[in-house]
């Protein structure tokens, strides 16, 4: 029974359809059918119902899927074993965050993938929480405070962030000296989300107000720039505004705690040879990298 055949069909039974796994895997509809076919004539059942709409799992199909899924798992392990040392193939889909990703993880993620010529790296930008099971992810990389749920994550660094407005917002409405003083402010939010200050040793929460909110960083960061409101972002996405006088540093007596970059991943007993190598090399570049000046 060849391993790929049992990949592709948890692929397309997680995926619901032959054309989202074969996005995932990066073939064509085609030969994902063809593998589809040639598993099911080798067991001697129909593992899938095709419809129009996609595909859903028979009976068959939902009792073998996680065999198939665990037998391939064993099996990509044991191949990452007889690798050569240091050495690392197969296909590590991660998913990073838009703001933030391209400009910061990107260039780590691509020196990795020049590292290990045999691996095959794919890497989806967005800002929206992906069900890294559901939608066939190695793992995440993800900002900030995480939610509570049933992935395993691992800390690779700090993560810093200000408060920032333009002159000209400051000019007309002023600059807040407390965390209370923002409740009179235009607020820029992703969406209804809590803020937070150092007050000395102790953590002051607000629930600021706002009539512009965005689903990323750097919508927010232009819509600073343009004096629409404050923002509360992370340091890397405002560096080269706050460096030109384009954005102000408020409240620099009141800076936000520290959050925290992590590498998240489904549950299982280990991660995989690919997710270790590349949460070393992310905790090399930003374990201690990240400063709260930067």
């Amino acid at each position: 029974m060849d391993t790929e055949d049992l990949r592709t069909f948890v692929e397309v039974a997680d995926a619901g359809g032959v054309s989202a796994a074969a996005s995932r895997l990066g073939i064509s509809k085609s030969m994902v059918s063809r593998r589809l076919a040639r598993l099911e004539a080798e067991l001697g059942v129909q593992l899938l119902a095709r419809t129009t709409r996609g595909a859903s799992l028979t009976e068959a199909g939902t009792t073998f899927r996680d065999y198939a899924a665990r037998i391939s798992g064993e099996i990509e392990s044991a191949k990452e074993i007889l690798l050569p040392a240091g050495e690392l193939s197969g296909r590590l889909r991660i998913s990073a965050p838009l703001s933030f990703g391209p400009t910061h993880l990107a260039p780590v993620i691509a020196t990795m993938a020049q590292r290990y010529p045999l691996l095959q790296v794919q890497t989806c930008y967005s800002d929206q929480l992906v069900d890294l099971i559901s939608e066939g992810y190695d793992c995440a990389i993800r900002l900030g405070r995480l939610q509570d749920s049933n992935l395993i994550a691992k800390r690779i660094g700090p993560l810093f962030g200000r408060l920032v407005a333009s002159p000209d917002y400051v000019a007309r409405h002023g600059a807040p000296d407390r965390p209370e003083d923002l409740m009179n402010h235009q607020a820029l939010m992703q969406g209804t989300e809590t803020w937070q200050f150092l007050d000395g040793e102790k953590t002051v929460t607000v629930n600021p107000r706002g009539r512009f909110k965005a689903d990323n960083a750097v919508a927010l960061v232009a819509a600073a720039v343009a004096g629409v409101g404050i923002a509360l972002v992370p340091n890397g996405v405002t560096e080269e505004y706050v460096a030109s006088g384009a954005l102000l540093t408020l409240m620099p007596h009141h800076p936000p705690p520290p959050a925290g970059i992590y590498v998240v991943r489904p549950p299982a007993q280990y991660p995989t040879r690919k997710v270790r190598v590349l949460t070393d090399i992310l905790t090399e570049c930003f374990g201690q990298a990240v400063t709260p000046e930067s």
